[in-house]
């Protein structure tokens, strides 16, 4: 805080805020609410200091109500004092009482850049609350998806149990680890458990861990998943299909804090933080019995439904960069972009596996592909969008302009290009002479229509 105004009709309250502040701010004076303001407009002031009867209208004038940064402080006689508090609960920093003294003034302003550096400190918590490497997750355009990360970013620092619901391969389990990893537990373990592939013989072996001899071929005594993930965070992901005897000591953990292996009887203190996730409809299994009631009302402490992928189509250029720079850190080929077809087509289809179905078939791709770009071969046919041509017989007129003629241009270039390398074996420097342009243009034409010069060499 540097710069303070004060709006009094006593002179002499300024010069006292002179003498104190100067050496440290630039204090100056208005004695009325346009000089005030004129002074505000020109060169905004971290703090104002206004007596009670201008204070209103200083609050509600547009340059201050719109700057949260600025600090108001009410100026009040002896006899004003009430309503002195009352404005410092309607939002104002603090009060002097006039005549002021000087160690009201230190103790006021020491106060009150204490407050700021508090708002400073929480604005920058909140604007840093994202681990850098995983800003690329959180990054939507879709607005149920922006709802989804603002609560996470509220529930992630709490211990409150979490519920995922959606669909198979909308990202359940990366929405678990993002809140893992913005939790007070992100130094512990993050174990994460697939109740739906370990047979309901297994299950509470599994989660809670068995003792010597608890069934034939417990040879030794084994760790269950909730021992291993002490301190941390348990995923428990298609919760649904656990046993009806693993859903009672799951409501025991979540009731009690306790749980006993398989096979004893000590009681074992659980110190995770728990987060679930389905596909399924629990309410509709409470109610045909094949699942608790009173458990569901303990995991379903804070829900979050998470959307189909062709319900957020509007994120699919994102989550596509980010599996392809995952790719290229795995794979190391270079490969930054899509063929314009591929596009298209994503956008067409409608992804019934959701982003796991994307992140798999571009892996695939990624494999198979031999050129800079992701091209058509390597997607199934109903992924890529069918070319499309204009005909100057038929009903030229079903597109606009600008799309006829983009289509238009798209299609002779491929064809054009197809035939330069056809005619000189795939030869870029002879190629690019003929074609009239440089090297690299015509390699960035390739890039574009995914053709890869090797295809067109003789053997």
């Amino acid at each position: 805080m540097k710069d303070i105004l004060v709006l009094s009709t006593r002179a002499e309250d300024f010069h006292l805020m002179l003498h104190v502040l100067s050496e440290a701010y630039t204090v100056k004076y208005a004695p009325d609410l346009k000089t005030a303001m004129a002074l505000h407009i020109a060169s905004p002031f971290d703090m104002i200091l206004s007596e009670i009867p201008l204070l209103g209208q200083v609050r509600e004038n547009p340059f201050v109500k719109t700057n949260p940064f600025v600090k108001l402080i009410v100026l009040c006689g002896r006899n004003d004092i009430r309503k002195a508090v009352k404005a410092v609960k309607e939002g104002a920093a603090g009060y002097l009482t006039s005549p002021i003294e000087e160690k009201e003034i230190q103790f006021m302003m020491d106060s009150t850049n204490k407050a700021l550096s508090r708002d400073f400190e929480l604005d920058y918590l909140r604007d840093h609350f994202w681990k850098k490497e995983w800003l690329g997750i959180i990054r939507s355009k879709n607005p149920r998806m922006k709802k989804i990360f603002e609560s996470i970013r509220s529930v992630s620092p709490t211990i409150a149990t979490v519920l995922l619901l959606g669909d198979t391969g909308t990202g359940k389990g990366m929405l678990a680890r993002l809140i893992h990893w913005h939790s007070q537990r992100s130094e512990q373990p993050f174990i994460a458990v697939h109740c739906g592939a370990i047979p309901d013989t297994l299950i509470e072996s599994e989660l809670f861990g068995h003792e010597k001899g608890a069934f034939t071929g417990a040879n030794k005594r084994k760790p269950g998943k909730f021992e291993m993930a002490r301190g941390g965070t348990i995923f428990l992901d298609e919760i649904g299909t656990i046993t009806a005897s693993a859903q009672i000591k799951l409501l025991q953990v979540l009731q009690d804090g306790t749980f006993s292996r398989l096979g004893g009887e000590s009681l074992l203190k659980a110190d995770v933080r728990i987060i679930t996730a389905t596909n399924a409809d629990l309410g509709e299994r409470v109610k045909n019995g094949s699942f608790r009631k009173d458990l569901y009302y303990r995991i379903n402490i804070f829900p979050i439904e998470i959307p189909r992928l062709r319900d957020r189509i509007e994120d699919l250029s994102n989550l596509t960069d980010l599996f392809l720079a995952n790719l290229n850190a795995k794979y190391r080929k270079g490969i930054h972009s899509l063929h314009p077809s591929v596009v298209g087509g994503f956008g067409q289809y409608e992804w019934p596996g959701n982003i796991r179905e994307l992140e798999n078939i571009l892996e695939r791709a990624y494999i198979l592909e031999k050129s800079l770009v992701l091209t058509p071969q390597n997607f199934p046919p109903e992924m890529v969008r069918k070319q499309e041509s204009v005909s100057m017989s038929g009903n030229i007129a079903s597109s606009t302009l600008a799309r006829s003629r983009q289509i238009a241009i798209e299609t002779f270039e491929r064809s054009y290009l197809l035939a330069l390398l056809e005619q000189h074996q795939g030869k870029i420097n002879v190629s690019a002479q003929k074609a009239g342009i440089t090297t690299r243009q015509l390699s960035r034409l390739l890039n574009k229509y995914g053709l890869d010069k090797k295809e067109f060499k003789e053997n």
